[in-house]
């Protein structure tokens, strides 16, 4: 997601696939200066195995920055943390966002407003 002028955008839907490193991966890197993940040059900042992270495959769609999400969707998108208890986004106002703070860092949409989501992303793939 994306923040511009109060404004939220979906910028890319992004579907782990796996977090295993195939051959798809390329080779083991032997020094610092070799890529560590050459054959997923797109997406190999995802692998960082030295912060222990996995390689990582996905599926995923452009990425761009003309899709807004509705103000009345906005209001309502959810959040599930680890415990499994719920949020929504803090200062919508009129379907705008005031303040972008609690947007900030990882959480896991619930899946309704996951599918939510993937339904604009979508709408906006197939208008191009």
């Amino acid at each position: 997601m994306h923040v511009n002028r109060r404004e939220v955008f979906v910028v890319s839907r992004m579907r782990v696939v796996d977090r295993e490193r195939h051959g798809c991966c390329g080779t083991v890197p032997q020094t610092w200066e070799d890529p560590a993940y050459p054959g997923h040059d797109d997406w190999s900042m995802l692998g960082a195995e030295g912060c222990g992270a996995d390689p990582v495959h996905v599926d995923a769609t452009p990425v761009r920055f003309d899709t807004p999400i509705p103000g009345d969707l906005l209001a309502r998108l959810t959040w599930r943390n680890r415990r499994g208890q719920t949020r929504q986004l803090k200062y919508v106002v009129d379907g705008r966002l005031e303040n972008s703070v609690s947007l900030q860092g990882f959480y896991r949409l619930t899946p309704e407003s996951s599918a939510e989501l993937a339904d604009v992303t979508a709408r906006a793939v197939s208008s191009r």
